[in-house]
């Protein structure tokens, strides 16, 4: 890391501005700093999943999302500078696979919930539905390499499967929605 932060307050934000890794500066409120902040809350849900008790090749996984996500978010913080590639997301969906194999077909659709590990996996999925958003209004005004899109589409991808993972890891079952279940 070339430059270290010895010094966390500048005031450089008190009036509703935030530097880019470029040197520019943009309201705090700008749809690249919204990305960034939702990619960064999606890194934080994860690094709460990563203090459960995982398999470790669940955690292996989620170690290396973590690291991919700082890239990301790194990409958004220099304009049209490429961190993020297609073999990020080949990863991603070599592990869906992996951990795929090992589950039941769906029949229905299922709930969050189960255990405390796949409660969480579930909470960083909407998360990350919710960074990819952004990212998605972000293209609306600026330009975004697809690979950021594609990893956070196949993360999400990857979070839901790990929840099922994590449930039959934990001897619970999916929760399965049940249509109409409190009609009257």
């Amino acid at each position: 890391m070339a430059n270290r932060l010895t010094k966390i307050y500048t005031r450089t934000g008190d009036a509703g501005t935030t530097g880019l890794a470029d040197g520019s500066r943009v309201a705090k409120d700008a749809p690249r700093i919204e990305a960034i902040g939702a990619v960064d809350e999606l890194n934080s849900f994860i690094g709460l999943m990563l203090c459960e008790d995982l398999p470790d090749a669940v955690r292996t996984c989620l170690d290396g999302a973590q690291h991919d996500l700082f890239d990301l978010g790194g990409e958004l913080s220099v304009p049209g500078h490429a961190i993020m590639s297609a073999a990020h997301s080949k990863r991603l969906e070599e592990a869906l696979d992996a951990f795929n194999a090992g589950l039941p077909a769906l029949k229905d659709f299922i709930l969050p919930g189960g255990t405390r590990a796949a409660s969480l996996s579930h909470v960083a999925r909407t998360v990350c539905r919710r960074a990819e958003r952004a990212v998605v209004a972000l293209t609306k005004t600026d330009t975004v390499a697809p690979p950021l899109l594609q990893y956070l589409n196949r993360l999400s991808d990857l979070l839901f499967v790990l929840s099922r993972a994590l449930n039959r890891h934990g001897g619970r079952d999916d929760v399965y929605w049940q249509q109409g279940k409190n009609r009257a």
